[in-house]
């Protein structure tokens, strides 16, 4: 098994690890329908500092909405055009210096849109990005509607790693996150003090229903006490809650040297139960939360950097 592990570098650069883009006349994000050279990325996208990813479209959506509304950037009811609008695979919208990006469901699909977002930032030449991915997710312990700001995202065995076979060959990243980011997102959620908020481990799954150990899919080749024991083991061991893309993510913006965090409301108590059945108000409330944080964190950080700016000498 080989090995690979980076760290984020000092610089805030938006590392690629490709010397083979250099050959390409133009690099086309084939499901993003941007292309390096038919779309100005600089003059779209250079002003970007916050990029904000979540597996629906329409949360994606309501976020730039909501984001854009508590910057003062445009009227509550303004329509934001989807960016991606040539394909149907994710959605993308921008506000001032956030964009919000649908990543899909599961790992997978969450790769390829990493993969040509990351080099969009490359090409649009942005710097000082911070990425955070928002969602929903299964809770161990926790109450639902709490926030889990993940330390590390954990593979099956509770490991913080992303593995991935190329060329036959299995290869593993390292999947901790940014721990001073989730550190000053959890400080945040103190100051909002609207919801409990923890910091903790993420397992990340490969499926939804045998994968998390879910006695209800199509098929069930353990017992309760499989499950239960399972899902114990994996509290002991620091997991607060459980999805399906933290581990691709966080081991991708590790080898490009962005700052990243991931911030996931727990919907149940895996430990009570498999099926979400709170009513759709009560999900619609959760899910707003981990916006609520998110959003108090970039205008903390705009209000920072703006007096940062005033002070700095000409």
């Amino acid at each position: 098994m080989k090995t690979q592990s980076s760290a984020s570098p000092s610089g805030r650069a938006v590392c690629l690890q490709n010397p083979h883009l250099e050959a390409l006349e133009e690099d086309i994000l084939y499901h993003l329908s941007l292309g390096s050279k038919s779309h100005n990325l600089t003059e779209m996208f250079g002003d970007i500092k916050f990029v904000c990813v979540g597996g629906s479209t329409l949360r994606m959506k309501a976020f730039i909405e909501y984001i854009a509304a508590e910057l003062g950037i445009e009227e509550p009811n303004s329509e934001f055009p989807n960016i991606c609008a040539g394909t149907d695979r994710y959605v993308m919208y921008k506000a001032g210096p956030v964009l919000s990006v649908s990543h899909g469901i599961g790992a997978p699909s969450a790769s390829v849109l990493l993969h040509e977002l990351i080099k969009l930032l490359h090409h649009a030449g942005c710097t000082d990005v911070t990425v955070i991915r928002l969602g929903t997710s299964g809770g161990l312990g926790m109450e639902p509607g709490t926030v889990v700001v993940t330390r590390r995202a954990v593979d099956p065995t509770f490991q913080p790693r992303f593995q991935q076979v190329i060329l036959g060959k299995t290869v593993t990243y390292d999947s901790s996150l940014d721990l001073d980011l989730a550190e000053e997102l959890l400080h945040c959620s103190q100051e909002l003090s609207q919801f409990r908020t923890v910091l903790g481990d993420t397992l990340c799954t490969d499926d939804f229903y045998e994968g998390q150990g879910r006695l209800d899919g199509a098929f069930c080749p353990f017992t309760e006490q499989d499950k239960q024991e399972y899902l114990r083991s994996a509290r002991e061991a620091g997991v607060c809650n459980m999805e399906m893309e933290s581990s691709v993510f966080a081991a991708m913006c590790r080898r490009s040297g962005l700052r990243a965090a991931v911030v996931c409301v727990t919907l149940l108590d895996r430990l009570k139960g498999d099926q979400v059945t709170s009513s759709h108000q009560v999900l619609q409330g959760y899910q707003l939360r981990p916006q609520q944080l998110i959003c108090h964190y970039i205008k903390k950080r705009l209000k920072s950097n703006a007096a940062q700016d005033e002070v700095a000498p000409s």
